[in-house]
C-alpha cells in the first residue's frame, strides 16, 4: 500500500475540476494510488462502501465520482460504484497522475496524550495545530509530531496508511483525537465512525441569542460551488453527504451564545456549517464571516469590545470536548473528557462580565 493518504482529498478537487469542465485530454496512463485486497472472509459490499471504509477521510460521492470516470478498477477492471466486492478482488484506485507524496519528517512538537496502550493513542490537540501534512502545510502537523512521537517505535510507521487516523478535527478547533497504532485497530475504529456508533460533544460560541435551549440541524453537506474552501448546506444529495448535528443552549451571553454540539454524522466542517444555516455562525470563524461583528450595537465601545474578544481567541470558538468508543481489542466502552482551553473560558467569562455590567448600566 501507499505511503499516506493525505494527497487523496487534493487529487480528487482536481479530479472534480476535470469531471466538471470536460477540457482535459485523456490520459492513456494510469497510476495506482491505492490497491487494497478484500479478506477470503469478505462478504458482498458495495465498493464505494468499502473504499469509504478504508480510505481516511474520503466521501461516497467523491469515490462514485471516481467510478463514473473509470479510476475505480477491480481485478484490473474498472468498474461502478454499485459492484460488489467479493473475496480476495483487489479493489485499486487510479488517476491520470502520479500520485504526489509526501515525507512525513519527525519534529519535536509537544503532543498531550490523555491515554496510550497497544493499540489506541488519544491525543488532546491543541488549537493552531494542523492533523495531516497537505497543501500550504507540509511540516509541523500532528503527523510530524506522531512520528517524532514513535520514532523509537519499530511497530509504528506513520507512512503506512494502515495506521494512522480515523478521524480529524480542523486546525483552529482543539480537542480529542484517537489515532490506530495497529491495522486491525483501524479497521475496527474506521468501522465505528463510518457506521456513527462513535460519541462527540463539542463546546461552542456563537453569534446571537439561541432561539431554542436545544434543537437538531439537518442537511445535505457538500463543497460549496461558489468558494471551494467552503462547505454548504446543499438542497439534495447529489454532491452532498447527510449530515446531523444536535444542540444544546449551555447559556445565553446576550449578543452571543455557549453552546454544545453532538454529532450524529461526522463530515467536514460540519458544526461550522450547520451553526451558519441555522443563523449562528460560530464567533471567529473567518472561513464563515465569524469573524466579522454579526450582531450588537454600532457603539464605538461595543466595536472595540468585540476586537479585544477576537485577539484574546484568534481562533474559530469550538473544542471537541468528549470522544467515546468502543475499544478495538477488549471491546471496552472508553470515554474521554477534555478541559474547554483558556481561549475559549476566557472568551464566555469576558462576555459574561459585558453582559453584566451592561444589565447593570442599564
Amino acid at each position: 500500500m501507499d505511503a499516506i493518504t493525505d494527497t487523496w482529498n487534493e487529487d480528487f478537487y482536481e479530479l472534480d475540476d476535470e469531471l466538471e469542465t470536460d477540457n482535459n485530454p485523456e490520459s492513456s496512463e494510469k497510476y495506482e494510488h491505492f490497491k487494497f485486497i478484500a479478506d477470503k472472509g469478505q462478504g458482498l459490499l458495495r465498493v464505494d462502501k468499502f473504499l469509504v471504509l478504508r480510505i481516511e477521510g474520503i466521501s461516497r460521492n467523491r469515490i462514485q465520482q471516481a467510478a463514473e470516470a473509470d479510476c475505480i478498477l477491480v481485478n484490473g477492471n474498472p468498474v461502478k460504484a454499485n459492484y460488489r466486492v467479493k473475496p480476495s478482488d483487489v479493489v485499486s484506485v487510479v488517476m491520470d497522475r502520479p500520485r504526489r507524496e509526501i515525507e512525513i519528517i519527525p519534529q519535536d512538537i509537544p503532543l498531550n496524550v490523555v491515554y496510550e496502550d497497544n493499540a489506541v493513542i488519544v491525543i488532546n490537540k491543541p488549537a493552531g495545530l494542523v492533523v495531516h501534512p497537505g497543501h500550504g502545510n507540509y511540516s509541523g502537523t500532528l503527523l510530524n509530531a506522531l512520528a517524532y512521537y514513535f520514532k523509537d517505535d519499530t511497530s509504528f510507521d506513520i507512512t503506512d496508511a494502515r495506521l494512522g487516523l480515523v478521524h480529524r478535527i480542523d486546525k483552529d478547533t482543539s480537542g480529542l483525537l484517537v489515532i490506530a497504532k495497529t491495522a486491525e485497530a483501524k479497521t475496527h475504529l474506521s468501522s465505528q465512525f463510518f457506521h456513527k456508533t462513535t460519541h462527540r460533544k463539542y463546546i461552542a460560541v456563537v453569534w446571537g441569542n439561541m432561539e431554542h435551549d436545544e434543537g437538531t440541524v439537518s442537511g445535505f453537506i457538500g463543497r460549496n460551488p461558489k468558494d471551494r474552501l467552503q462547505m454548504t448546506v446543499l438542497p439534495d444529495d447529489a454532491n452532498g453527504k447527510w449530515a446531523v448535528t444536535h444542540y444544546r443552549t449551555i447559556e445565553r451571553l446576550g449578543y452571543v451564545s455557549a453552546i454544545e454540539c453532538r454529532l450524529e454524522t461526522g463530515r467536514t466542517h460540519q458544526i461550522r456549517v450547520h451553526m451558519k444555516s441555522i443563523g449562528h455562525t460560530l464567533f471567529n470563524d473567518s472561513r464563515y464571516g465569524g469573524n466579522e461583528i454579526l450582531k450588537g450595537t454600532t457603539f464605538t465601545k461595543y466595536k472595540q469590545f468585540v476586537q479585544n474578544c477576537f485577539a484574546l481567541c484568534p481562533r474559530q470558538a469550538l473544542h471537541a470536548k468528549t470522544l467515546g468508543f468502543v475499544h478495538p481489542v477488549t471491546g471496552e466502552e472508553m470515554f474521554f473528557d477534555s478541559e474547554i482551553p483558556a481561549d475559549m473560558t476566557q472568551l464566555i467569562e469576558k462576555w459574561r462580565t459585558y453582559m453584566g455590567n451592561r444589565n447593570i448600566n442599564e
